[in-house]
This record gives C-alpha cells, sequence and structure tokens, in this order.
C-alpha cells in the first residue's frame, strides 16, 4: 500500500503499458447541477487502474482512520466494476483540486460525508471500467456488447471468457462512456453485505503505514517546546545545554515555539527538555476551568441570540401546569487519538514533500506551499494510515502540518516533528466546554407546552473558512446542532433556544459527532427528567413526543426490543434509553448500568441505527461500538481543566479513556431502511 502522485500515476501506466487506467470526471450529485456551466471538461476526479495481472487499484481521495472507507468505498466500485474481490488494491491518492469532493471545494475527509457523498460516483467509475472493458472484449470477438456480461473479473460470451487483465490494455485505448447504467439494488452482491476489511491484514502483521513509521534517507526527528499557555510566545531562549547533548544537531525558532532536531526521537526529546525558555505568557495565562464554568453559569441567566422562537415561550412557562429546570456541563475534550500527531517534511529546491496521517489534504497542502514559498501544485503531500483522526487532524490553521513545514524550512533539512502524549494532550484544538440551561413547563398529563433552552460554549467555526456559511448572524450552527433540529421541540408549543458564544484563548475544534457531543446529551437528559416528573415510563413518554417521527419512533422500539425493556435487568443492574439524529443518521441506545459507591459501571448497550441504505453492515458494526468506546470515555472519565492557563491533564492517567475492563457488550442492530443515506461517523 502505497502512495503515488497524480502525475506518477497516469505517467508510469501510460508508458509501461500497465493496461486500463481510468482518468475521468463524476459529477457530484446534487451539487454540480447547481454550479455554473463549464467552458472546458474539469480535471479527473477519479482513478482506477487493472493490470494484466488481474490487480484492481483503486485510489481513494479520503483518509482511512479505523472507520472503514478503504473497504467501503470499494465495495462501491467493485459492486458495478464485476471483479474479483480478493484482487482488489486500495492507495490513498495525492493531494490534489481534482479529488475535491465538498461543496467547499476541498479533499477531505470528516463531518461523516464519505460513504454518501461519494455513493454515486465511485459506483459510475466501476460502471465505466466495466463497460470499457466489455466493449474491449466485444471488439476482440467481434461481437455486439450486448450479447456479453462481465462477471467475477471475467467478461463472458456464452461459456468462452477473457479475463479482465487480458482486456486491460486494448480497453485503455477506448474511450469512457458518455453514460452508463447502474445495478439495481436487488441486483447487489457486494452493497449491504458484511464485508471483512481489506486493511486488517497489514494493520495487524505491522506491515500498514501510519505517519509516526516514516521513513526518509537523512531523514531528522525535531520536537518542538511550545508556549506553556495558549496565545503565549517566546520572548528568548538560551540552546547551549541543548545543543551539546548527543544526538542534537539543530535548535530554531518557529512560530509556534522552539524546535530540537536530531538524529532520533529521544535525542530531540532529551534536548528539549534542556533548552531555558522564557516566554510571554500573555491572557492566556489567566484562564482558569472552575472560574469559566462559572461565567457560563451567569452567562445561560441572561438572554443570549435567539436560534428558535416559537410561540411565546415565556408566557407557556407560566402558564404550565409545573416547571423544571435543568443544567448540563460538559468539559473541554481532547481528542486523544492513539497514534499521535506526527508530520514528516522534504523541502528540495521548489518542491516541498510531506508524509502524514491528515483529514485535511487541500488545507494542507495551501498552508504548505505559502510557508515553503512554493504553488500549492509542487506540494505532494503522501497521506499514510491515520492513528485515529475524530477531526483532529483537520484543523482550518493546518497546525501539526504548518508548523513541521516551518521547521523544515527553518532546519534545511527533511525532518519528522513528533508530538509526545503530553504535547498532544496539552496542545489545544479540543471539543469547547459547554453549558445547557433549560426550563421547561408541562400539563397536568406532564406533557412539554414550553421550553427554554440557552446554550453556553466557544464557536468552533468563528475565523474559520466555514464561518461565512455556517455561522449566521453570531450563531454557530454547529453549537445548537441536535437542539434547533430537535424533533421533541417540533411536539413543544411554544420554544426558544438562545445561544451564548464566548471566546477565550483556548484553540477549539470539531470532535467526534461536533455539537451533537453535548446537545444529545442535555436533550435527551431533560427528556428523561421530564418522564420521571410526569410518572411515566421513559420509552412510553419519549414515543408520544415522536408520535410524527416514524424513523426515531422505530429505531428506539427497535433498541427497546432487543434489549429487553420492560423485563426485570439483572439484580443491581437498571436500564436507560436514548435516541438521538446525527448527520443524517438515527441512532437509539439502551444502557444497562450499575452503580456501586458512586462508581457507575456499565454493563451493556444495546443500539438500533438507522443510516440509510448500508453500504457495509460490518463497519458499520465496528462504528457504533468503537463510538460507545470513544463516548463512554468522557462521560466516566474524560476531562481537560486549566488552572492559571496552563492544562493539568497530561497522558492516559490523568486525562483517562475507557479501559478493556470497562468495556461494555455493545450489541448493534442495523435497521434495514429506504431513507437518504446519512453518516456513520
Amino acid at each position: 500500500m502505497r502512495t503515488l502522485s497524480r502525475r506518477s500515476f497516469l505517467r508510469a501506466s501510460a508508458l509501461s503499458g500497465a493496461g486500463l487506467v481510468i482518468a475521468f470526471y463524476v459529477p457530484r450529485k446534487g451539487i454540480a447541477a447547481a454550479a455554473a456551466p463549464q467552458k472546458a471538461p474539469p480535471a479527473p476526479n477519479a482513478f482506477i487502474r487493472i493490470t494484466p495481472d488481474e490487480s484492481v487499484t483503486i485510489l481513494l481521495a479520503h483518509s482511512e482512520m479505523g472507520q472503514g472507507i478503504w473497504t467501503g468505498l470499494a465495495m462501491l466500485v467493485a459492486e458495478e466494476l464485476a471483479c474479483d474481490w480478493s484482487r482488489i488494491r486500495v492507495e490513498h491518492a495525492p493531494a490534489a483540486p481534482a479529488y475535491a469532493h465538498t461543496a467547499f471545494g476541498m479533499q477531505m475527509t470528516g463531518g461523516s460525508t464519505t460513504t454518501w457523498s461519494e455513493f454515486d460516483r465511485y459506483r459510475t467509475v466501476g460502471a465505466m471500467a466495466r463497460d470499457m472493458l466489455v466493449s474491449a472484449a466485444a471488439q476482440r470477438w467481434k461481437i455486439d456488447p450486448k450479447r456479453l456480461r462481465a462477471e467475477n473479473g471475467y467478461v463472458y460470451k456464452g461459456r468462452e471468457k477473457l479475463s479482465y487483465g487480458e482486456l486491460a490494455e486494448a480497453a485503455q485505448k477506448l474511450s469512457p462512456p458518455a453514460a452508463v447504467k447502474l445495478k439495481e439494488p436487488r441486483d447487489w452482491r457486494l452493497i449491504g453485505k458484511p464485508m471483512r476489511r481489506l486493511d486488517s491484514r497489514e494493520k495487524i502483521t505491522g506491515k500498514a503505514e501510519f505517519g509516526i513509521d516514516v521513513k526518509l534517507p537523512d531523514l531528522r526527528t525535531a520536537l518542538v517546546a511550545r508556549p506553556p499557555v495558549f496565545g503565549g510566545k517566546v520572548r528568548s531562549f538560551d540552546a547551549a545545554k541543548a545543543k551539546r547533548m548527543p544526538g542534537v544537531e539543530q535548535v530554531v525558532e518557529v512560530p509556534t515555539g522552539v524546535a530540537v532536531v536530531a538524529r532520533d526521537f529521544w535525542s530531540a526529546k532529551t534536548a528539549r527538555d534542556a533548552v531555558s525558555i522564557e516566554w510571554d505568557l500573555g491572557p492566556g495565562a489567566k484562564i482558569d476551568s472552575g472560574a469559566l464554568e462559572a461565567s457560563y453559569r451567569e452567562l445561560a441567566r441572561t438572554p443570549g441570540k435567539v436560534a428558535v422562537e416559537k410561540g411565546d415561550a415565556d408566557a407557556a412557562l407560566s402558564a404550565a401546569g409545573k416547571q423544571l429546570e435543568a443544567e448540563y456541563f460538559v468539559p473541554y475534550l481532547a481528542h486523544a487519538t492513539m497514534e499521535p500527531l506526527n508530520c514528516s517534511v522534504r523541502i528540495d529546491g521548489d518542491r516541498c514533500e510531506i508524509w502524514t496521517g491528515t483529514q485535511f489534504q487541500t488545507n494542507d497542502q495551501a498552508s504548505a506551499a505559502k510557508i515553503a514559498g512554493v504553488p500549492p501544485g509542487n506540494v505532494s503531500i503522501h497521506t499514510t494510515f491515520l492513528g485515529g483522526g475524530f477531526g483532529r487532524r483537520a484543523t482550518p490553521t493546518s497546525d501539526f502540518v504548518s508548523e513541521a513545514v516551518h521547521v523544515a524550512k527553518a532546519a534545511g533539512v527533511p525532518v519528522k516533528v513528533v508530538w509526545t502524549r503530553e504535547d498532544d494532550i496539552r496542545g489545544g484544538y479540543y471539543r469547547p466546554m459547554f453549558l445547557h440551561r433549560i426550563e421547561a413547563g408541562v400539563d397536568a398529563k406532564g406533557q412539554p407546552v414550553a421550553w427554554k433552552h440557552t446554550i453556553v460554549g466557544q464557536s468552533i467555526l468563528t475565523g474559520t473558512p466555514f464561518e461565512a456559511v455556517m455561522v449566521k448572524d453570531g450563531i454557530d450552527e454547529t453549537s445548537i446542532e441536535g437542539v434547533k433540529d430537535s424533533p421533541y421541540l417540533e411536539a413543544v408549543p411554544a420554544s426558544r433556544v438562545m445561544l451564548h458564544s464566548p471566546r477565550n484563548e483556548v484553540p477549539v475544534l470539531w470532535w467526534r459527532s461536533v455539537g451533537n457531543t453535548h446537545t444529545a446529551f442535555a436533550m435527551e437528559g431533560m427528556i428523561d427528567e421530564l418522564a420521571h416528573a410526569a410518572g411515566r415510563d421513559p420509552l412510553e413518554y419519549r414515543a408520544a413526543l415522536l408520535r410524527e417521527k416514524p424513523r426515531h419512533l422505530r429505531a428506539l422500539q427497535i433498541a427497546a426490543e432487543k434489549a429487553g425493556w420492560g423485563s426485570l435487568p439483572p439484580a443491581g443492574r437498571a436500564r436507560g434509553l436514548a435516541v438521538h439524529e446525527s448527520f443524517g443518521s438515527i441512532i437509539a441506545e439502551v444502557a444497562e448500568v450499575s452503580v456501586d459507591r458512586s462508581r457507575i459501571r456499565v454493563h451493556k448497550v444495546t443500539c438500533a441505527v438507522d443510516c440509510g441504505q448500508a453500504v457495509n453492515p460490518l463497519a458499520i458494526e465496528a462504528q457504533v461500538q468503537g463510538s460507545v468506546a470513544f463516548g463512554l470515555g468522557p462521560v466516566l472519565h474524560s476531562a481537560v481543566t486549566l488552572k492559571e492557563g496552563r492544562v493539568q491533564e497530561s497522558n492516559f492517567h490523568d486525562y483517562e479513556v475507557l479501559r478493556l475492563h470497562e468495556m461494555p457488550h455493545v450489541d448493534v442492530h442495523v435497521v434495514p431502511s429506504q431513507a437518504r443515506m446519512g453518516g456513520i461517523g
């Protein structure tokens, strides 16, 4: 599994007569239709290579970071190509405008967009390749292509057959068809079937290359000493002691701090610790988590920017038979990917090469070009496997990539900048701290008649390229997603949702499922409070509010049924449930929990997920199981806290994630659905 540049890929294939290489443009459904008419054909954005040895190589415009698209996107191509699945190979595509696939014109992986955004594109790619191979066979046999069929890597004429490898070079000389017919769902042989992952063997055996595995001739390792508080700057530094240490070659200043360049990691790490730095801390040194939380609670009692207004919430609340209020608080959270951040850079004349696991190729390429002083087209990004992303490897500032380019430029040698776990936990770009204050009024039957909801938390989009589209009238859509569009609010006659977006020096970022990480917690927590106050079963109470939302209701009922809701749980345990829509998918869960001397233990989680058409049910199951593990870390343990601007946590001993012995049994039920495909990240 290796990455080729687009230019090298085409040149090597064409000159070597390697077989069929398809490079063409497949429009994005919906986006392309809305675009202005184009005077010239756009650049190719999809590639398949079929060689005489029968291998089929698919280039992905996206990044594989454990979510399973290495297999899922290949399934889409293979379904229409009708190839031998055992012959499929996958590679990360290079960074190039041709691979942009979002409305923002970016090549990226995030927002739970990959599978649904590529569902038509990648199937069309496979169908075009199949038709070209069939046409090549028809020319050889001098027969109408309609009398032939493609199956499992062969084109058949009755009992006669020609393999794709035999036809590849002839097919390469043909023009791609202007239009293709895609299979009907009833004819699918791969889509919707559980498929084992293509990258498992390489990862299990250690052959798969992650960014931290990259080795290059003369590659040096660098570690950066960064300010102890966010927004701080280097005032002065003394590197004399560090420069005398074994293995150390250079100490250079970069915009983010002081970098030590050495022959190996440990030499760089110990020398970095020996650099004496005087910092200009700035206003970030005043940040304290406790004080910040207190200020949020005060702010939540004041009017904010109105995001939702239906009826007269104040009057309805005053007239309600009973009033309830609650506050839901969540701390800053680090992404804590298993592979810490790293980036290797080599600058050679007017060219810059980068090796890293990134979710944001377009942004990183532009940032690197600006720093290196070269055209974006002269920046090659070799995307490796990512040892976890969750949004951290997709920063609008391209922070860890930009920093590595700065170090390589200052040092004048190829460098791999490595972050320690402590650097990673204390490096910022956190899920923001949020506070929700909810006041609800219910009638005599316990039904909600009024809902006032105030949300306080930093905007993750302000100051980014996404602000112009997703921040309107000062309201960051990601701060209110999951509340603004909640099906529960649709059932409440009067509601008001307000938002405060205070600012400080702590850098914040999207974090797996973004705003839903806190809005689902607040909404479902309050609904449970209302059910409890009404003396009603939590399932029955939700079902009454969701009677006009059949997908939500179905997922909730399936999860409840599979979990044995209504029967007695094992002694000492209780069950709770919730349902939420995130990125177009609906998931319901039932948790079986016990409490022993204030210690919460989750024993079992039963999940039902409706994500529209399921491409690979096994990948969905793995994603949901992983999401339960990822989510339980913050629920039970994880929090980033600051005192005098300094992050107090440093490693997994104090920024705790879920441990193996705490992992519950997780049952996942994929709900058959014809709804529009959503995301599962």
